[in-house]
């Protein structure tokens, strides 16, 4: 397969990524505008860089790698700069979902407690609990180790699960 039709192919399939690539940036940038900024940077390396793609594996995993590298890059950017923070998350732009008024209303409120935990328990609750993926391949997408994505999942997991019940934050 020529370069060219591998890019070709890989911008179809990114397309198809968008919204779960835009929900993963948010969970990392915390602010809708970032989140934006980051996915198009990265489709836009992911398209440029189409033949550093050895085809093994998923390309969400490589993609989110990716944005994950590209995001931490930017915050060491921002460090050297003045001024360059991210926004808290209850002043995120709400979650559109096509369902009803009530199911819509809930599923904003879900997406902020997600957003309200730190970056580490949103971003590990995300790539398993709703992208549904491994534990092995969200810990190869954060660069962490295995045991530290099944900590902070149950950790988020209890945070979660308290929020909702109305008690607070758990400490796991």
């Amino acid at each position: 397969m020529s370069n060219q039709a591998k890019a070709d192919n890989l911008s179809r399939e990114l397309v198809t990524l968008l919204p779960k690539l835009r929900r993963f940036a948010m969970t990392l940038t915390r602010n809708a505008s970032d989140a934006d900024d980051l996915v198009q940077e990265v489709c836009e390396r992911a398209i440029t860089r189409s033949h550093l793609w050895n085809g093994e594996g998923r390309l969400e995993s490589w993609i989110y790698a990716m944005t994950r590298n590209l995001w931490v890059d930017e915050i060491r950017k921002r460090k050297v700069r003045t001024g360059g923070g991210t926004v808290d998350a209850g002043e995120q732009d709400e979650l559109i979902v096509e369902a009803s008024a009530e199911k819509a209303i809930y599923a904003n409120q879900i997406h902020a407690m997600i957003l309200s935990m730190p970056e580490g328990l949103s971003s590990v609750f995300l790539l398993v609990n709703v992208e549904g993926h491994s534990y092995k391949e969200a810990a190869e997408i954060l660069g962490i180790p295995i045991g530290t994505v099944m900590s902070r999942l149950s950790t988020a997991r209890l945070r979660l699960a308290a929020m909702i019940n109305g008690t607070g934050e758990a400490r796991a």
